[in-house]
């Protein structure tokens, strides 16, 4: 451009100038046109799968009543927390699905926006209660806890999740942004090209590592209430403790995934058979690695701690972790550093009136 300058007359050069901002602005709108393309045939690709799967299930023959087997009428929820290792989970769930006879169904929203419309929200709880095609069914998707008894539901879907300490998912986060991951490493990022590092960003106040951007984990378990979404909200924060306590089957970390995957199997082994070896021994175990990571130094931390946002975070951080290492206590025990799961440790007697 500073020869075109020195050589072209200015109003050649302003001609120039406005070709080049007419050709960006085209190849922009070609990219749009390419990613509502790709995103409406994903769509139909899903609508045929569906019609497939329901075609099956005709063929088959469902039940003359109707009716699904207990162990067949069961709906998981994973309402996933972005960079919490949920790609390495789901991806167990996928490659057991064949194998355990359930069906995985991504709950893809627009944007990735966890908060449903209020239209949305009945017809994913309808969806997700009466498609008798899809059961036993495992969902997966970044969306926000879901109360299906305000729906006048009965039979609740079982929700699971794992978190991650605030801090080490925000970074990840961070750099996943700017460089991917191993799982589709040519994917362009939406912040591809910016170098700088978290530590860097921290000090210059920037807003993709602000305590406001740890409001995410209270808010998933939180809810759909507007509340949930205020960062820093104890209201928000004793909701989502009440939620993960009262609404979750299992809530595992991050930092120790195999055991939450461990109890899993030994609860629900209608479709977690089998996770457990995969997962140690599979070649999607820790599949998604977040590229050019690098680890906050201690002054960053340190100054990310003293927000009201990162104490709240935490306090549901180590909520979760002791309720899912007392669940876990009560489920194993360790033997030459290995865990166990325990048999059966209940019987009934005294059974009356005795048979004649």
């Amino acid at each position: 451009m500073g020869l075109l300058r020195i050589i072209m007359p200015p109003k050649l050069q302003l001609l120039a100038m406005l070709a080049f901002g007419l050709a960006v602005l085209f190849l922009e709108n070609q990219i749009q046109k390419l990613e509502d393309s790709r995103s409406k045939l994903e769509r139909a690709i899903a609508r045929h799968e569906v019609r497939e799967i329901e075609q099956r299930h005709t063929m088959d023959g469902p039940r003359q009543d109707g009716t699904l087997d207990e162990d067949e009428d069961v709906v998981i929820i994973y309402n996933r927390v972005p960079k919490t290792a949920s790609t390495s989970f789901t991806n167990i769930a996928y490659d057991l699905c064949a194998k355990n006879k359930y069906h995985v169904l991504h709950i893809n929203t627009t944007k990735n926006n966890p908060v449903m419309s209020l239209q949305d929200q009945v017809r994913f709880v309808k969806n997700v209660t009466s498609w008798k095609e899809m059961k036993p069914g495992f969902y997966h998707g970044h969306v926000s806890y879901l109360d299906f008894t305000k729906f006048g539901i009965r039979k609740k879907p079982i929700y699971i999740n794992v978190i991650r300490d605030p801090i080490e998912r925000l970074v990840s986060y961070y750099y996943f942004l700017r460089f991917g991951d191993d799982y589709r490493p040519g994917l362009r990022r939406r912040k591809q090209g910016d170098k700088k590092t978290f530590d860097e960003c921290v000090a210059a106040g920037g807003s993709d590592c602000a305590p406001e951007k740890l409001w995410l984990q209270i808010p998933f378990f939180c809810g759909h209430s507007s509340e949930c979404w205020n960062g820093g909200s104890r209201w928000a924060l004793e909701q989502a403790k009440y939620n993960l306590v009262n609404e979750y089957f299992l809530v595992g970390v991050t930092e120790e995934l195999e055991d939450f995957i461990m109890l899993l199997e030994a609860a629900l082994p209608r479709f977690f058979r089998g996770a457990t070896e995969l997962y140690r021994t599979g070649k999607k175990s820790h599949l998604r690695k977040t590229a050019e990571k690098k680890a906050p130094t201690k002054e960053t931390t340190a100054k990310l701690q003293q927000s009201e946002i990162w104490k709240m975070e935490n306090e549901f951080y180590e909520f979760a972790l002791e309720q899912f290492q007392f669940i876990r206590a009560h489920a194993v025990r360790e033997k030459d550093g290995e865990l166990y799961i325990l048999a059966q440790n209940f019987f009934y007697e005294k059974i009356y009136p005795k048979p004649n």
